[in-house]
């Protein structure tokens, strides 16, 4: 349990507002009842007298996370509920990944407005997962809802685990493995992740996909399984745990924070783009951060207890819209998103060169894509933070299934903000097959690092161009760097292999190589555009 003592070391750190109370009172496992009879059990951090109320709904258990989120807005005057999801951490029912979130989470309203100690004003917090169940919540017609806070997450998932309509095997899999372990004794779960998880690394490379959940956890995951075969945009499984749509009728003050190595982002900025269209103002922070680092912890904190306090403790208050972006490369902020700037495309040159021209006539340049010894991923957006993030790519550009094109020593700094794409005109002798494009920052003594990515599935014959949306940006390329782009045929296991047959994806056995082509010519101007900051726009002229 988070003692007072941490707690204050806590909120002097990230330099919180002034605790108004100490003495907190924390009842564990009370039971709200859901409307099919399945009780849900729930901790109540309370500040000993009437007050709003903070409503946290997780599927991770109780830790010292939440622990801590309890007692910081405790402490301010705030109840706090945090409330694990049904078949999770004692709470009845089975676990189905957002088919309970809506209709529990208003259950469990209705059971806090019979609370004699609740003042009728509410907040809703949560990342990750627990943030989908936020919104999922936070989209319902809630009179009584006066702020929101949501960190690393995004109101629909089905773009998320379809990335470029491939499906995102090392983040579905990884938290798979991870939902199903939670139940595992401290100590053989403790010497498999100091083992380096060998079953969840057997998982990915296991075919078919559909028996990999088995490999990984020792047992069929029932959502692992449905995730593989609904695979379809706008599929009614789908519409039923996408809030995205709802989020222009939402009216209260919103708070965002989220990473520029996180899996969500491009989620959760889209989320952010619908408020803005819908005439809110919500929030933003952006840092350098990865999906589960220490830094998107404390950022929510820094953020979203003062948040909080402030919305539901001041009827009064008025969202103020903040942006905060911490750009990678280089000390810099920014306080504007979107970003103005203009789209610049650099071409792909015969000399494996990279440049603002298009390219002179040339042949085009070829690889060897096999599904049997898949190209590998490398760092980015990805659960495990050991793993994820900004890596040198030297090894993994010196392999010959990946392609790269790297522009002359920038003779200024340049900043890249925004939402990058590629248009690659390419040809396969497979007719299924992906791209994968991804934008590096190659420093004076040649280190290569990962500064964004995006894959795209295809099916199609002969040479056409192929479009890949990437991971949005903010990052200065300093003078003296060079911009690097990388073009290959997958990144395994952050996206399933493309096994190049055509079959069902989580049947596919089958593996079948082929011969690829990129073309960057006077009529096939293969290019990465990247959103230039405008102030940086005469750097290419």
């Amino acid at each position: 349990m988070i003692g007072e003592s941490m707690a204050a070391a806590v909120a002097m750190a990230l330099r919180l507002p002034r605790a108004t109370g100490r003495r907190i009172v924390v009842r564990r496992d009370l039971s709200v009842r859901a409307r099919d009879g399945v009780i849900l059990r729930t901790d109540h951090y309370s500040p000993g007298h009437r007050a709003p109320a903070v409503l946290m709904r997780t599927p991770y258990g109780r830790d010292a996370v939440t622990g801590l989120i309890g007692r910081l807005l405790a402490e301010r005057g705030l109840h706090v509920l945090v409330q694990f999801c049904r078949g999770t951490n004692g709470s009845g029912g089975r676990f189905e990944p957002l088919a309970h979130e809506r209709a529990d989470g208003l259950d469990t309203l209705d059971w806090l407005r019979r609370q004699p100690w609740y003042a009728g004003r509410l907040g809703l917090v949560g990342a990750s997962y627990q943030g989908m169940a936020t919104w999922a919540l936070a989209t319902e017609e809630i009179p009584e809802l006066a702020a929101v806070v949501v960190a690393v997450s995004t109101a629909g998932i089905r773009d998320l685990i379809y990335a470029g309509e491939s499906f995102s095997l090392d983040t579905v899999l990884t938290w798979a493995e991870l939902m199903e372990t939670q139940t595992v004794p401290w100590l053989p779960r403790r010497v498999e992740l100091v083992r380096g998880q060998p079953r969840l690394a057997a998982g990915f490379g296991h075919l078919p996909l559909a028996a990999a959940d088995r490999v990984a956890t020792g047992r069929t995951v029932p959502f692992y399984q449905e995730w593989l075969t609904e695979h379809a945009a706008g599929a009614d499984y789908w519409r039923g745990r996408d809030f995205g749509e709802r989020l222009a009728g939402l009216t209260v003050p919103v708070a965002m924070v989220a990473a520029w190595q996180d899996i969500f982002l491009p989620g959760q900025l889209a989320d952010f783009e619908a408020l803005r269209r819908a005439g809110r103002r919500p929030s933003l922070t952006i840092g350098p951060w990865t999906h589960s680092a220490p830094g998107v912890f404390a950022a929510a904190l820094r953020v979203g207890v003062p948040f909080m306090v402030k919305h539901l403790l001041d009827p009064a208050a008025v969202p103020d819209g903040r942006v905060d972006i911490t750009l990678t490369g280089a000390d810099g902020r920014r306080d504007r998103w979107p970003p103005r700037t203009r789209d610049t495309a650099f071409y792909l040159q015969p000399d494996r060169g990279l440049a603002t021209v298009p390219a002179p006539a040339g042949p085009p340049d070829t690889f060897r894509y096999d599904p049997a010894d898949p190209t590998p991923s490398l760092g980015g957006p990805l659960l495990v933070e050991s793993r994820a993030g900004v890596k040198d790519n030297r090894e993994l550009e010196a392999r010959p299934d990946v392609l790269t094109y790297t522009s002359a020593p920038l003779d200024r700094d340049v900043t890249a903000i925004g939402t990058p794409s590629a248009e690659i005109w390419q040809s396969s002798s497979v007719p299924y097959h992906d791209v994968f494009v991804r934008i590096c920052d190659v420093d004076p003594a040649g280190v290569s690092r990962n500064v964004c990515d995006g894959l795209t599935r295809v099916e199609g014959d002969g040479v056409h161009p192929v479009t890949v949306r990437m991971w949005p940006i903010g990052h200065v390329f300093r003078a003296g760097h060079r911009v690097r782009v990388q073009v290959s045929g997958g990144a395994h296991p952050r996206w399933a292999r493309n096994p190049g047959t055509g079959e069902p994806l989580g049947a596919a056995v089958g593996m079948r190589a082929g011969e690829r082509a990129v073309f960057h010519d006077g009529e096939r101007r293969s290019a990465v555009h990247l959103p230039i900051e405008e102030s940086d726009y005469d750097a290419f002229e």
